[in-house]
C-alpha cells in the first residue's frame, strides 16, 4: 500500500511488485525491463523484492530463465518469487494481492480480464498499474472503484504503457514548458519501422475489435457517469476533419482512435477539479503519410468496419488476425529485429497566452512545439513506461495525490519526477520549438 510519508509502505509484505501475466507476450518484456531496473543504482542499497505471477509455474520459470540469459543475471531464477494465480479464480487473486504492495497487470483484453484484478487489489489494499488502451474499461473502473480505492488508500492507475503515458505526460510536459497558460494542444503520432517492417501481437487486435463493437456501451457509461463539460479556457480548439493534410507534419492525417483523448481529458478534469488548474483542450491525430498510405488505410479501415459490425465477422477477424489486418497484427507478434528497427514520435503543437495575458481576452498569443520519442511502441516503450510508473509509485509516494483512487497517469504522477525517469530510460521529452508569439 502507498502512503504519503515517502516510499510505499510495503515492509509487511513479501514483495513490493508482482508482474501478473508475466508469461504472456507483453508480460515477458515487462519482466525483462523490471529486472534491468531492479539492478540499477536506486535499488543497490535496498533490493527490490518482486515476483512473477500467472497460471503455469513452468512457463513462469521459463520467462525468468530467458530474462536471466538475456540480461546476464543468473540470480533471477532464484531471487524472483513465483506466485500461481488465475484471473478466473478470485481466491487465488486475493492470495496474490496479500503478498505484494503493487500489481503490474499485463493480462488483456482488459474488458474481459481486468476487473477481477482491480477488485482483488482494492479489497486487499494493493495498488495496481495496467497498460490498457480500452476507454470503456478504464472509465468503468474509475466509476465503479474510485471511492473504494480511496477508502483503502490504494492507487489504481490505468493506461500506463504506450497507451497513454506519452500523450498524457506529453501534454503536461508541454504545459510545464510554456511560460504562461497553455490552453490547447494537438498531438500527431508517427511510427517508424526498419527494413524488417513491423507488426503487433494479436492481443491488441482483439481489444480494438471488441472496443469497436462495444461503442454503445461506452456512450451509455459516460451518460451514466454524467460528466459536466470542462470549461473552455481561451480560444476553442477547432476539430479537424476525418482526413486532412497537416501542414505542420507535411502528411495526411486522421483522428487517432486510441485511448489518448479519453485519458488526457480525464487527467485535465482531475487537475481542474482537484487542483484548480486551468484545463487544456486536446485533440489526438495519427500522421498517416502520403496518398498511397491514405488509400491503403481507407481500404483496410473499410474492411475492418464491415467485418467488425457482426459477431460472425469479429470471430473470423480474431481467428485470422494476419489475414484481416493485412499482416499488421499476428499471433506471433514482432520479431526482435522488427522491434529493434521500430520507433515512434508524438509531436505536440500547443497554443496559449503569455504571462500577464488573460485567456479571457483576445486570441492566443504564444505557441510551443514539443515532442515525445521512443523505441518500438508496444513491447519496448510500454514496458519502460509501466516499470517507471511502478518505480515512481514506490519511491515517490509523498508526491502522489493525497487520497487513493482510480487515476490516469497524468493525474497520479503530475507532481512526480516520472518524466525525468522516462527521459533517462529512452522515452525522450523535448521542446523542439521554443515559445513564440
Amino acid at each position: 500500500m502507498a502512503t504519503r510519508g515517502g516510499d510505499a509502505d510495503d515492509s509487511c509484505r513479501p514483495y513490493q511488485v508482482a508482474v501478473l501475466g508475466a508469461s504472456g507476450f507483453t508480460g515477458q518484456f515487462v519482466v525483462e525491463e523490471l529486472a534491468r531496473v531492479a539492478s540499477e543504482e536506486e535499488f543497490r542499497v535496498s533490493a527490490l523484492r518482486w515476483a512473477v505471477a500467472g497460471r503455469n509455474r513452468q512457463r513462469l520459470e521459463g520467462v525468468l530463465q530467458r530474462a536471466a540469459d538475456k540480461l546476464g543475471q543468473p540470480q533471477l531464477t532464484s531471487d524472483v518469487g513465483i506466485i500461481i494465480c488465475d484471473v478466473g479464480d478470485p481466491a487465488s487473486l486475493a492470495e496474490m494481492c496479500k503478498q505484494t504492495s503493487l500489481v503490474l497487470d499485463c493480462v488483456g483484453p482488459y474488458r474481459f480480464y481486468g476487473e477481477p484484478v482491480v477488485k482483488a487489489c482494492v479489497e486487499n489494499g494493493t495498488s495496481c498499474i495496467d497498460i490498457s488502451g480500452e476507454p470503456q474499461f478504464l472509465e468503468g473502473m474509475q466509476f465503479k472503484y474510485d471511492s473504494q480505492a480511496a477508502d483503502k488508500g490504494v492507487y489504481i492507475i490505468g493506461s500506463s504503457g504506450f497507451d497513454s503515458i506519452p500523450a498524457d505526460m506529453g501534454v503536461l510536459f508541454t504545459r510545464n514548458s510554456l511560460k504562461g497558460t497553455l490552453t490547447a494542444v494537438e498531438s500527431f503520432l508517427s511510427f517508424n519501422s526498419g527494413p524488417e517492417g513491423t507488426c503487433v501481437h494479436d492481443g491488441t487486435w482483439q481489444s480494438a475489435i471488441h472496443g469497436f463493437a462495444d461503442q454503445d456501451c461506452l456512450r451509455k457509461l459516460r451518460k451514466q457517469v454524467g460528466y459536466k463539460p470542462l470549461p473552455v479556457v481561451g480560444a476553442k480548439l477547432k476539430r479537424r476533419g476525418s482526413l486532412f493534410y497537416s501542414h505542420e507534419m507535411k502528411k495526411y492525417s486522421i483522428p487517432f482512435l486510441g485511448s489518448d483523448a479519453s485519458v488526457v481529458k480525464r487527467t485535465q478534469r482531475h487537475l481542474h477539479e482537484c487542483s484548480q488548474e486551468s484545463p487544456v483542450q486536446y485533440a489526438a491525430y495519427f500522421a498517416v503519410g502520403g496518398l498511397i498510405s491514405v488509400i491503403q488505410l481507407m481500404f483496410a479501415g473499410l474492411f475492418f468496419l464491415i467485418f467488425a459490425k457482426f459477431s460472425f465477422g469479429r470471430n473470423l477477424m480474431i481467428k485470422y488476425p494476419a489475414l484481416f489486418s493485412f499482416g499488421h497484427f499476428t499471433k506471433e507478434g514482432p520479431t526482435q529485429k522488427q522491434m529493434d528497427g521500430s520507433s515512434f514520435s508524438m509531436t505536440f503543437f500547443g497554443e496559449g497566452y503569455s504571462e500577464g495575458q488573460s485567456p479571457d481576452q483576445g486570441k492566443p498569443n504564444v505557441k510551443i512545439c514539443t515532442k515525445v520519442t521512443g523505441p518500438e511502441a508496444g513491447y519496448v516503450t510500454t514496458p519502460i513506461a509501466m516499470v517507471q510508473a511502478a518505480v515512481t509509485l514506490l519511491k515517490e509516494a509523498s508526491s502522489l495525490p493525497q487520497r487513493g483512487g482510480v487515476y490516469t497517469p497524468g493525474a497520479a504522477f503530475s507532481k512526480t519526477t516520472l518524466i525525468d525517469r522516462l527521459n533517462k530510460h529512452g522515452i525522450k521529452f523535448t521542446v523542439i520549438g521554443k515559445p513564440e508569439a
